[in-house]
């Protein structure tokens, strides 16, 4: 018993790791991803040192070095022994190979048509033009795409043809020449730069606090309210249906909203003999966009404010109720001077996770409008799943998708505590005067 002080401790260890793994270390590594230039092309493990077209662009641009990125580029051919015994293992013409070994060892040519001509020179030279370039091919040297492993192995491969670097060459070129991703802060100057940045930012604004306050908190407090003055069985029966929804999953539900919207879905059916050209209504203007997805999300989350402001109304003491009754207070008077008061930590709370929820939530958004029409409905969380995790494409980035994220912590964060003074939260917690 002499460690029974720190039983508690041992019972939240494994709970503490859950956490560390599950919750603190994603944060913290989506907050180091968030300064880097990782993506599909460079990798997610480092990278080497290639040069290539691409990689010659910003050595011509950014330095200046065009002549140097122009002498990399270029295709030496070499008669060697390993290119002879290439064109052997690869099926040339033994006779060939000989002869020309003979004739053009150590010998090399700027293109490829003179290798060809080499070649054709020969006594033996092979019958057929595949032949001769089968042969040909095996005496390309180049460091053009060919991968290295440290920049010493291409600075070396580099002096094998010729080229002498001084210090500031080498340096631009094993800058430009790694493949793999390096720390930079270029993600958030490239998010203030980008005109979409701002246009989300407003999106998932207006998505968050129309969907909360028509829906998430306030059509949640009507709901609660209602049922509260139902008898308990009907009260019941419409909160189970208000469940529904929340309990639905995702794809079925938004495909039920979907066929609603559909050029044949049920909308079309009913105003088409009114006058109404049949169309798709949820994806016809972005205000029709906006309308659905509000509608969709708002419903599932005005199922969990009721649930709490339902429990918390059934909470106050009836004898608050009926003394006001006595002294003749109507139900709204009730409403706002009895229940609204009480509901003030309740409210807070659903704000505030809801909040939350909305800001990291794109799911419904993805599956009804995929961010559409044009954009209209991309939330910030949803280009941050597209940048980072699927675009059509197939060049995801891994580091702009993870710096996104980060942005929305921020925000997240400077919410929740614009809330938490706004509700007064010290004075809300605070322990009661008279116990």
């Amino acid at each position: 018993m002499g460690n029974s002080k720190h039983l508690g401790l041992y019972l939240l260890a494994p709970a503490g790791i859950f956490v560390i793994l599950f919750f603190l270390a994603p944060v913290i590594l989506t907050g180091i991803f968030g300064f880097t230039n990782m993506s599909t092309a460079t990798g997610i493990t480092g990278g080497s040192y290639m040069v290539s077209e691409s990689s010659m662009r910003p050595l011509r641009s950014h330095f200046g070095e065009e002549a140097l990125a122009d002498q990399l580029m270029q295709r030496v051919y070499t008669i060697d022994e390993a290119g002879l015994q290439a064109a052997a293992e690869a099926g040339g013409d033994a006779a060939a190979i000989r002869e020309l070994e003979a004739r053009f060892l150590g010998q090399s040519f700027d293109r490829r048509r003179d290798v060809e001509v080499a070649i054709k020179s020969l006594n033996a030279r092979p019958s057929s033009t595949r032949a001769i370039k089968l042969i040909s091919a095996e005496f390309e040297r180049s460091v053009v795409n060919t991968r290295f492993d440290t920049p010493e192995e291409m600075l070396a491969a580099i002096a094998g043809f010729g080229i002498v670097l001084n210090n500031a060459q080498t340096e631009a070129l094993v800058d430009v020449a790694y493949t793999g991703w390096t720390f930079t802060t270029q993600n958030f100057k490239t998010m203030l730069e980008l005109p979409d940045t701002k246009k989300t930012l407003i999106n998932t604004l207006f998505y968050v606090f129309a969907t909360l306050i028509l829906f998430n908190t306030g059509f949640a407090l009507v709901l609660s309210i209602s049922t509260h003055y139902m008898p308990s069985r009907p009260a019941g029966f419409f909160r189970s249906i208000w469940l529904l929804p929340r309990v639905t999953p995702p794809v079925l539900y938004v495909l039920m909203w979907k066929w609603l919207a559909w050029d044949t879905g049920f909308l079309s059916v009913i105003l088409e003999p009114l006058g109404f050209a049949p169309r798709n209504w949820m994806l016809d203007t972005p205000a029709n966009a906006w309308t659905f997805i509000i509608l969709i999300n708002g419903i599932v989350g005005a199922s969990m404010g009721m649930l709490i402001f339902s429990s918390a109304i059934k909470a106050i003491p009836p004898a608050l109720f009926h003394a006001s009754e006595v002294d003749g207070a109507t139900r709204r008077q009730q409403i706002w001077h009895i229940i609204l008061p009480q509901l003030r930590w309740p409210i807070l709370f659903i704000t505030i996770y809801q909040t939350l929820s909305l800001l990291t939530s794109f799911e419904y958004i993805l599956l009804a409008t995929d961010g559409g029409p044009g954009g209209a409905t991309e939330v910030w969380a949803l280009s941050t799943y597209l940048k980072a995790l699927s675009n059509y494409g197939g060049a995801l980035q891994y580091g702009y998708g993870a710096a996104l994220s980060l942005v929305l912590v921020v925000i997240g964060i400077s919410v929740s505590l614009i809330y938490l003074k706004l509700f007064d939260f010290k004075n809300l917690t605070a322990p009661p005067k008279i116990e």
